[in-house]
């Protein structure tokens, strides 16, 4: 597998590299709720109750990233990179306190890229 559906860039692995040195192994979730809900919130591993309408997108730094199911259905076609901003953001996210806020950027796929993605729909990886 080639292609990857949430991928991150150096900044935000250097936070999560401090994070897991604090709260030792992390998760992150995507909903798309309202205030800070359009951000990816970092969490223990575990702390977040993922459900049946919760897609895995894959993982980043060795940390599992989900999305709420009805957003997947709107981001499918998009490959999205979690990055880090300087600033406080209105979540329980675990960088919070660091005085930076994980955020995303996305990328529409390749044509050329769709086919390998198949396989991960809906979380089958």
């Amino acid at each position: 597998m080639k292609t990857a559906r949430v991928t991150l860039t150096p900044a935000a692995e250097a936070i999560i590299a401090q994070l897991k040195e604090q709260h030792g192994p992390l998760m992150f979730h995507q909903s798309g709720g309202c205030c800070d809900g359009s951000s990816p919130m970092c969490f223990a591993e575990g702390e977040f109750l993922i459900g049946p309408e919760d897609v895995l997108l894959g993982r980043i730094a060795g940390c599992d990233f989900w999305m709420a199911k009805d957003q997947f259905a709107y981001w499918q076609h998009t490959q999205l990179t979690v990055d880090v901003t300087p600033g406080r953001g209105a979540s329980f996210s675990l960088e919070i306190p660091l005085g930076v806020r994980f955020l995303l950027k996305s990328r529409l796929f390749r044509e050329e890229e769709l086919p390998e993605l198949e396989a991960l729909r809906f979380g089958q990886m």
